[in-house]
C-alpha cells in the first residue's frame, strides 16, 4: 500500500496528465483561450453602463523573504465613453476616483484631500494618466474600451484551462503567459461572458507575488445616477497637488514596492 505522501504525488501526477498534451492541442488550446477573451472584449465594448463589485489582494515580499497580502473592497460605475465613479477601501486607504466627462478628480476620504486632473476626457485616458503618474485602477485593464487589444499583445502563450466556478457562476478558465507575468482569467460560460476573476503573477519577483481581482454583482443594464459622477468637495476637504497622494496605495507607507 501506498503511504499518504505517495498517495498524494500520485494523484497530483494524475490530475496534471491532462495539461500533457500535443503541439496541436496545444494550439487549439492557445486558439480557444483568445477567443474567449475576444468575445469578453467585445461584449464589454457594446456596454455603455457596466458597475460591479469587486475584493482585492495584492501581495508583497518583505527583504526578509516573507509574503504579506493586502486586501481591498471597492465598486465601479462606469458610463462610456467617459464617466466613472470607482471606490476602495482596504485598511490604509479609502479611496474615491471620478471622472465627469472633462475633469478626472482623486479623493483620499480618509485624509478629507482631492486632486483634480483636467482635460481627461475618456475612461482610457484616464487610466492611462493614472498610469503615468505611478497610480493605478483595480482591474483597469477590463475597463478599457479594447481590453482584447491591450492583453494579448504581449503574449507569448495562452491556455484554455477549462471550466471553473467563481462565486456560483461557472467560468471559462483562462491562462496566458507574457515575458515577466504570468495571469489568468475567469469568463462566465454564456451570452454574457463579464470577467469574474483576474489573477496576475509577477515571475520576476522570488515567491511569484500575485495580484488578485475578484468581481462581483456585474450588471450592465442598471439605471445610473447621472450626479454620481460629479464630485462635490465635502466640508473642509483640502484641495492638493496630484503628487501629494501618494499615501492612497493599497499598501501602508511602510511597506515594500509592490511585488517586492
Amino acid at each position: 500500500m501506498l503511504s499518504a505522501p505517495c498517495r498524494n504525488l500520485f494523484f497530483a501526477l494524475a490530475l496534471g496528465v491532462g495539461f500533457l498534451s500535443t503541439p496541436h492541442e496545444a494550439r487549439a488550446a492557445g486558439d480557444d483561450a483568445l477567443k474567449v477573451l475576444k468575445a469578453m472584449s467585445d461584449y464589454l465594448a457594446s456596454q455603455k453602463t457596466i458597475s460591479s463589485n469587486f475584493d482585492s489582494a495584492l501581495e508583497v515580499m518583505t527583504p526578509q523573504g516573507e509574503k504579506v497580502q493586502f486586501n481591498s473592497s471597492g465598486t465601479i460605475v462606469m458610463q462610456r465613453p467617459n464617466e466613472l465613479l470607482a471606490t476602495r477601501t482596504g485598511g490604509y486607504a479609502d479611496v474615491e476616483l471620478l471622472l465627469d466627462g472633462k475633469t478626472a478628480t482623486l479623493f483620499g476620504k480618509n485624509l478629507n484631500v482631492y486632486g483634480q486632473m483636467d482635460g481627461i476626457s475618456s475612461i482610457d485616458q484616464l487610466i492611462d494618466t493614472l498610469r503615468d503618474r505611478g497610480l493605478s485602477m483595480p482591474g483597469a485593464d477590463l475597463l478599457l474600451g479594447n481590453v482584447y487589444d491591450t492583453l494579448s499583445g504581449d503574449v507569448i502563450e495562452a491556455k484554455h484551462i477549462g471550466r471553473g466556478v467563481i462565486g456560483g457562476v461557472e467560468c471559462e478558465h483562462l491562462a496566458f503567459r507574457n515575458q515577466d507575468v504570468d495571469w489568468q482569467l475567469w469568463v462566465q460560460v454564456g451570452e454574457k461572458p463579464i470577467p469574474c476573476k483576474y489573477v496576475i503573477t509577477s515571475k520576476a519577483v522570488g515567491m511569484a507575488p500575485q495580484y488578485t481581482l475578484v468581481i462581483r454583482d456585474w450588471k450592465t443594464d442598471a439605471p445610473v445616477d447621472q450626479t454620481a459622477f460629479t464630485f462635490k468637495p465635502p466640508e473642509g476637504a483640502k484641495k492638493v497637488d496630484q503628487n501629494a497622494l501618494s499615501d492612497l496605495d493599497e499598501l501602508p507607507p511602510s511597506a515594500p514596492a509592490k511585488g517586492q
